[in-house]
């Protein structure tokens, strides 16, 4: 569908009662809804719809063999994301890592950053102790509840 289409379509729903109009053909999908005399238009590509389910499986995978890894010690806490996101280590690029393997944490050390809808969440630690193990890389997505440390309490 072409530009010219679009904005035909979108004229179409301006003039009449129509709430909302979606159109698919091969190139892709395009929705028009009307709003209180508003229009919005999005617009994506068919092969996009397939991406996010290759997602889901690679990270419930990752999440799956985490905890494995965690009967090591059974006393160890466990930090978790509280969001879906990308977590960050470092503030900035140029910045040192907030948490390490063997960095002493406290209730409200930050110890990683977690990116949100280009918002930027400071993940501060509930627990004393000091982390014995880092489980997620940085600048890698990360799950809501997913393991990010686990913390030998003090």
């Amino acid at each position: 569908m072409d530009l010219k289409q679009i904005h035909d379509l979108i004229k179409v729903v301006n003039k009449s009662n129509i709430g909302e109009i979606s159109i698919e053909d091969k190139d892709g999908k395009v929705t028009i809804k009307q709003k209180e005399d508003k229009i919005t238009m999005t617009s994506a590509p068919a092969q996009m719809y397939a991406a996010p389910v290759a997602a889901p499986a690679n990270a419930a995978a990752s999440v799956a063999a985490v905890p494995a890894a965690a009967p090591v010690a059974d006393n160890l806490i466990t930090i978790k994301s509280p969001m879906i996101g990308t977590f960050y280590r470092r503030a900035a690029p140029d910045k040192p890592l907030m948490a390490e393997e063997g960095t002493e944490v406290a209730p409200g050390k930050v110890v990683c950053i977690i990116e949100a809808m280009k918002l930027f969440n400071e993940i501060e630690s509930e627990v004393k102790g000091t982390i014995v193990k880092v489980l997620v890389e940085d600048a890698s997505p990360v799950e809501y509840d997913q393991p990010l440390f686990l913390v030998q309490p003090a």
